[in-house]
């Protein structure tokens, strides 16, 4: 399967040939849900906590006696019915995280970068340099009508280009080991470099 490749320009810069088993593959939303969940669930801080019954400052004494209230039997402020009493079975200090097979990952971003190709939000460019004026850059992107885009370039991303695409509003830059599925998925356009497409075909096969 082939398709264009532009300049930052907009001129054409003749076309590629890309790999059927990563950008032409049917999107299964399943496999593409349960990369994003994994991804989303190993960022996920997990540090929220609160106080247990043993935790809270109360003490220990018997609040009333016994027998002869009329009144529920309780032992001590602490319970969870009482108002500033420790909280039952509240969130504890946890990892979100949870494993899912190197295999399955790569086929989740096999389908992301198919998904963008089917629906027609794949852009392949020359190259992304730039000499580092944000102004420029910003023309540049405005009339090729990228608005949320993310640019996956080759092993280093190209400094200038980086420098520039800082303050642009919607316009995000990864090496190639940075590209992950909840990224693509979330941007309305991918742009890859033609190193970036050397770079993943390699990584992916």
């Amino acid at each position: 399967m082939k398709l264009d490749v532009i300049k930052l320009d907009g001129g054409k810069a003749g076309n590629i040939e890309l790999d059927a088993d990563l950008f032409g593959l049917e999107p299964r939303a399943d496999i593409l849900h349960r990369v994003v969940r994994w991804q989303r669930n190993n960022a996920q801080a997990g540090t929220h906590k609160v106080k247990t019954r043993s935790e809270v400052s109360y003490s220990t004494k018997k609040i009333y006696r016994q027998k002869g209230t009329g009144g529920a039997r309780h032992g001590a402020r602490s319970a969870p019915i009482f108002r500033g009493g420790g909280v039952y079975k509240g969130p504890v200090v946890r990892s979100h995280g949870h494993d899912l097979p190197k295999k399955f990952r790569k086929l989740g971003l096999r389908h992301a970068l198919s998904a963008k190709m089917a629906a027609g939000e794949l852009v392949v460019i020359e190259d992304a340099a730039s000499e580092g004026k944000t102004a420029a850059l910003a023309k540049q992107v405005a009339n090729l009508g990228w608005k949320r885009a993310l640019v996956i370039d080759g092993a280093t991303v190209n400094e200038g280009f980086l420098k520039a695409s800082k303050n642009i509003e919607g316009l995000d830059i990864l090496p190639t080991m940075g590209a992950n599925v909840y990224d693509i998925l979330k941007r309305d356009t991918l742009v890859l470099t033609k190193a970036a497409v050397e770079a993943l075909e390699a990584r992916l096969k």
